[in-house]
């Protein structure tokens, strides 16, 4: 197999973004954990959204956290379209991570790498391993953990993290703390190729929550639609996020 180029990258909204399709990422996905040295820490991908550019320009400790990683995708439209109208390189997609894992998981399957899924509540992370078995017969699961564990039970739980030799570690823990795990844990976590952080990508695959109708996902109005599905928890963020993302968005954005 012909080795792939470290991805080009492009600054968006003061964040370095990998100038990547969703199929190239997963390619780079599967490189990444066949080629690694096991000695070595895994690779952090995170992802660039409205809230992780505002957060990272207007947080320090988001800032710190981000600023660790080997490669941040364009999760969000407004990410992609900011590349494209201010930049001469823009962004080849959206890489929302909703749609990347089934990339990913496709690739896996073909490749025979493996996956731990860690977070939600028991309920949700096993309905997502069912569901993941289910749609990819062929794709090796490693483990499963729920996130409601208790801090001084985190040590012993990466050590099972390692001793199953996943290839992949998909993170569902909320953000920062997914990211605070990733930063933590590097060096513990020895072995693995991949961590992905995922946010709220299990409810998705299990059918707790729905994707906006694709007009609006096209449109940059993913948020709007769930704003209005959950506006207790989610409207205050947009208000807050939105406009700190599009001024940064337009003014460190090269």
């Amino acid at each position: 197999m012909v080795a792939l180029p470290a991805p080009a990258k492009v600054t968006v909204g003061g964040l370095p973004v990998v100038r990547l399709g969703r199929a190239e990422l997963a390619a780079l996905m599967v490189q990444d954990c066949q080629q690694r040295d096991h000695a070595a820490p895994p690779k952090l991908v995170f992802s660039a959204n409205g809230e992780s550019i505002a957060l990272a320009n207007t947080n320090p400790a988001m800032a710190n956290l981000l600023a660790q990683a080997d490669y941040i995708h364009a999760d969000g439209q407004s990410v992609v379209w900011a590349s494209r109208w201010l930049t001469a390189t823009p962004l080849p997609e959206r890489v929302a991570t909703t749609d990347f894992f089934h990339d990913a998981a496709r690739a896996a399957q073909d490749t025979g790498l493996s996956f731990y899924f860690l977070g939600g509540p028991e309920d949700h992370n096993a309905r997502m391993v069912a569901e993941v078995q289910r749609l990819y017969p062929r794709l090796r699961i490693s483990g499963r953990h729920h996130d409601r564990y208790p801090p001084e039970a985190e040590t012993a739980l990466v050590a099972d993290i390692v001793a199953t030799r996943t290839d992949v570690l998909w993170l569902s823990l909320g953000r920062p703390r997914q990211e605070e795990f990733c930063i933590k844990y590097r060096k513990q976590l020895r072995g693995v190729g991949w961590l992905k952080t995922c946010g709220g990508l299990f409810k998705y695959v299990i059918g707790e929550d729905s994707r906006a109708p694709e007009w609006m996902q096209q449109a940059g109005l993913e948020w709007l639609y769930r704003a209005a599905r959950e506006p207790r928890r989610l409207g205050r963020r947009y208000l807050s996020t939105n406009p700190q993302a599009l001024w940064y968005l337009l003014t460190r954005t090269k």
